[in-house]
């Protein structure tokens, strides 16, 4: 089998005085963390499409970085690509990987043909994760987005054709999902929108997406799989109203349909920031409602208006994303997938490993962040005793469905003005908390 990284070892880890660009400084896989080994708390995943497709090309240039992997022919560059990253997920010490199924093998002529090679090549995975049952798939799903005949949606298209190809090609997906033990798959609406009311039956459209999800959920079920499904919201890109809009219209969407039983959140950073909330929002909201399921660790430029889908080094935002992970009691099924790619100007094979250990870098501070946040106590204790009124008095009644309207009323005609109950908020003081358990030098 052909080395594609021959001059990159094994990373290492040396610690955070280490200068040498190619280990790890802070990602430590063995160390232990609330009881857990980092590697079991993180449960980092390699994204097929950007790791081992993206090639640099944007809107304005074409590709900067070589992704053919030394082969023309698309079976054996699929099969090549396959060697490639599982020689980066053993050299980076990565378990797990996701995939789109056209990253994993492109279209053919037919579906049918498109389907057999597509099968040769899972076949080829299955191969080299019996080899190595150390490598796991996270989750997989279908790309159901970029082929014209998704131009206007996949399950939210005006043609019922084209909802029936879209279904043909999610169940290909799920079976391979099974196949490769895949604890996850995700709906993510690439075209699942609309550009303007004036031509769309929204009402239908959603209806349809939710027919094609209970159909999906079905027939997962009938063949097998207990793993987890997943929505993954994003308010915009490429439609301009995206019917997934974030968390909480998805919650909606899915407690109308009833699927919020079948159904958890995949989260994704740069999603959350073109959506106008914080990463920690969107989790925070699944937390509260019992759907946070799995992560897709990037982050976003707020100077952009666009998914960039930056490799994550912001700490501040991953030590408050594990500090949500850590109190919806970790991943179950899910995990951290880097949906990141590369700056395009970062072009050598060098620069994957880079970008990967500054994002593994990056998630491993910030849960090492997290637990100290926990262990020292002042935010959760601010938190609680802000809220105290609700655990006494008037506001135990409220909580405890004993207080009626009437009763309210008499109990705020008795007391008079209410603003000495209240309290400062404290906010710059709970974020220099924060600054001194972070940077505690």
């Amino acid at each position: 089998m052909a080395q594609y990284f021959e001059n990159i070892a094994k990373i290492p880890y040396e610690g955070k005085d280490s200068t040498n660009p190619l280990s790890f400084k802070y990602y430590n896989p063995d160390e232990v963390i609330g009881g857990k080994t980092m590697r079991e708390q993180l449960k980092f995943a390699l994204s097929w499409w950007h790791t081992m497709g993206g090639d640099g090309t944007d809107m304005f240039g074409c590709g900067t970085a070589d992704k053919t992997w030394g082969e023309t022919d698309s079976i054996a560059r699929a099969k090549a690509k396959v060697d490639a990253a599982f020689e980066i997920m053993d050299k980076l010490s990565i378990d797990y990987f996701c995939f789109h199924d056209r990253d994993l093998s492109p279209e053919y002529g037919t579906l049918a043909e498109t389907n057999e090679k597509f099968d040769e090549v899972v076949d080829y995975i299955a191969e080299k994760m019996a080899a190595d049952p150390t490598k796991k798939c996270l989750w997989g799903t279908a790309k159901c987005f970029d082929h014209p005949r998704y131009m206007h949606g996949a399950g939210t298209s005006p043609s019922a054709d084209v909802f029936a190809y879209a279904a043909a090609q999610i169940k290909k997906a799920i079976d391979a999902t099974v196949k490769l033990g895949g604890s996850g798959y995700v709906f993510w609406g690439g075209r699942e929108g609309y550009e303007t009311l004036l031509n769309t039956n929204m009402g239908l459209e959603l209806d349809n997406m939710a027919r094609l999800m209970r159909m999906a959920v079905d027939y997962a079920r009938s063949i097998g799989y207990t793993g987890d499904f997943y929505i993954e919201p994003k308010p915009k890109e490429p439609t301009k109203h995206q019917y997934d809009f974030d968390t909480a219209t998805v919650l909606g969407f899915l407690r109308k349909y009833g699927l919020d039983k079948d159904f958890k959140m995949n989260i994704e950073a740069n999603h959350a920031t073109l959506a106008q909330h914080t990463f920690q929002h969107e989790l925070r909201v699944a937390r509260d409602n019992g759907v946070f399921g799995s992560i897709d660790a990037n982050q976003g430029d707020t100077l952009l208006g666009w998914d960039t889908d930056q490799f994550p080094t912001n700490v501040y935002e991953t030590a408050l994303c594990m500090y949500e992970v850590i109190k919806a009691g970790g991943f179950v099924n899910g995990g951290l997938n880097f949906d990141a790619k590369a700056r395009r100007g970062s072009y050598t094979k060098e620069d994957i490993f880079l970008s990967y250990i500054a994002g593994m870098d990056a998630f491993a501070l910030g849960l090492k962040i997290a637990y100290k946040l926990i262990e020292d106590g002042r935010l959760d204790k601010f938190v609680d005793d802000r809220y105290a009124s609700w655990s006494t008095g008037i506001g135990k009644d409220i909580i405890d469905g004993k207080a009626t309207m009437a009763d309210l009323e008499k109990y705020a005609l008795e007391k008079g003005e209410v603003t000495d109950s209240l309290s400062s908020g404290r906010q710059e003081m709970l974020e220099s908390i924060l600054n001194n358990i972070m940077f505690g030098l």
